[in-house]
């Protein structure tokens, strides 16, 4: 079976839904998610997304991420990035996004690596807000359809060694193959690797074992992200998230015997650091928050989601310090990309937690991750439109026998093992890539 679109977009987190909206309504879209299209790892962001103050803020923005970055961040997207901030920020708020206000002033939280609060927010679920505003304006879009509970097992390539659309598997177990001129990756991370991870399990960096597969150009694989702070839990599953928005509010981190022990606003992974060197020292599998310095008022405004899943667990954060522990969180590195999100194989693309533009270097800003993938996924739109509009940009479909020759669709039967064999090529590429880094 053959489905036809202008562009497949891979993923429905604020990536993905942000490049389809960058679409005319002429050009026909087809989203995949591998779940439930409001389950990525966007709705899970909870501290919120940067924005550019004002023209004296750039130089401290600009130095705040690159030092975060330990300076290995491309400069030239990090200045993309941030002087798009604010008319990323209006379109939102065009499409329905409430960041928090004070009248009709916009109000800035400050996380951990920030020199001052640049950061909008609503309570303490912003990717929520942002990422289910997106999905509302896409479901009104006539030229988007998305398939959810779809896995994309394979990208499909012609003998010029272009994209020319992927292989997925349905949710009744079917293969098919979607012919498009364009694919776009926008697929997150790989959470679902690691034992301990604030991401959804079903997110497991398909798209990078099959960029490897295809000899996509990949860069700092190894670059993965620890946060500091997720709430301590003996259950198995998906680890919850606590705010760096909380310790920029005044949470303080704590040993066993309640003494302060760090710089909470030092950037993630210095602090992920601190608390390991101090687990260590303690014997403890964990370390004490303490939100003593926040108004309850503010605790249960702003805080509103951590409170609930603190209570959940049998702690309240209001009148008693919370354990917290190191999970996985955040994957810099992916498919390499151009500053229009352009990978090394003509005709895709990548954008959000997949690719590397190069705006994270070794260790990403806090809140900088909604932002970085809604400016770069309208400039993969804006490119793709660009390029079809060209006269080398022209390219014709092949004919269904020509197409299902490439796609080869008997030779995915077996997506169980597919499945395994490309967590194994992510796992295995990371640690070659620290060992090519010690």
């Amino acid at each position: 079976m053959i489905k036809d679109t202008d562009v497949v977009i891979v993923g429905t987190g604020a990536a993905g839904l942000f490049c389809a909206l960058h679409f005319p309504e002429d050009i026909k879209i087809l989203m995949i998610t591998k779940d439930a299209k409001d389950r990525s790892d966007s709705f899970l962001a909870q501290g919120g997304m940067c924005m550019l103050r004002d023209e004296e803020d750039y130089e401290q923005y600009f130095e705040d991420t690159m030092k975060a970055g330990h300076y290995e961040n491309d400069g030239k997207s990090v200045e993309i990035m941030i002087k798009s901030s604010q008319k990323i920020a209006s379109e939102l708020m065009e499409y329905g996004v409430e960041f928090e206000k004070d009248g009709d002033s916009l109000i800035f939280t400050r996380e951990g690596g920030h020199s001052m609060p640049r950061i909008l927010f609503h309570k303490d679920i912003t990717g929520r807000e942002i990422t289910s505003k997106l999905l509302e304006k896409v479901s009104r879009r006539k030229n988007i359809e998305i398939l959810e509970y779809t896995s994309m097992l394979d990208i499909i390539c012609d003998r010029e060694n272009k994209c020319c659309g992927i292989v997925m598997c349905s949710r009744d177990g079917s293969i098919s193959a979607v012919r498009a001129l364009y694919t776009v990756f926008a697929c997150g991370g790989l959470g679902g690797l690691y034992k301990h991870s604030t991401n959804f399990r079903h997110i497991t960096g398909d798209a990078l074992a099959i960029a490897y597969k295809h000899n996509i150009e990949m860069e700092h694989v190894d670059y993965i992200q620890i946060h500091p702070t997720t709430l301590y839990s003996e259950k198995p599953g998906r680890r919850f998230l606590i705010s760096e928005s909380v310790r920029g509010e005044g949470a303080v981190l704590l040993n066993k015997d309640k003494e302060r022990f760090c710089n909470e606003l030092n950037p993630r992974d210095i602090v992920t650091a601190d608390i390991r060197e101090q687990m260590e020292k303690d014997g403890m599998p964990y370390v004490w928050l303490s939100m003593e310095n926040i108004p309850e008022d503010e605790i249960r405004t702003h805080f509103p989601n951590i409170l609930e899943q603190c209570l959940k667990e049998g702690y309240d954060p209001v009148k008693e310090c919370i354990p917290v522990v190191p999970a996985q969180h955040y994957f810099m590195g992916g498919i390499k990309v151009n500053s229009d999100s352009r990978t090394s194989m003509p005709n895709l693309y990548a954008v959000g937690e997949t690719s590397c533009n190069g705006v994270h270097g070794r260790n990403r800003l806090a809140s900088n991750s909604l932002l970085e993938s809604m400016v770069f996924a309208e400039r993969a739109a804006d490119a793709i439109k660009k390029e079809a509009m060209s006269v080398t940009g022209k390219y014709n479909k092949l004919d269904d026998d020509s197409f299902l020759r490439l796609a080869c669709l008997e030779t995915y039967n077996n997506t169980e093992a597919l499945s395994n064999e490309y967590k194994e090529i992510v796992l295995n590429e990371i640690e070659k890539e620290k060992k090519r880094h010690e």
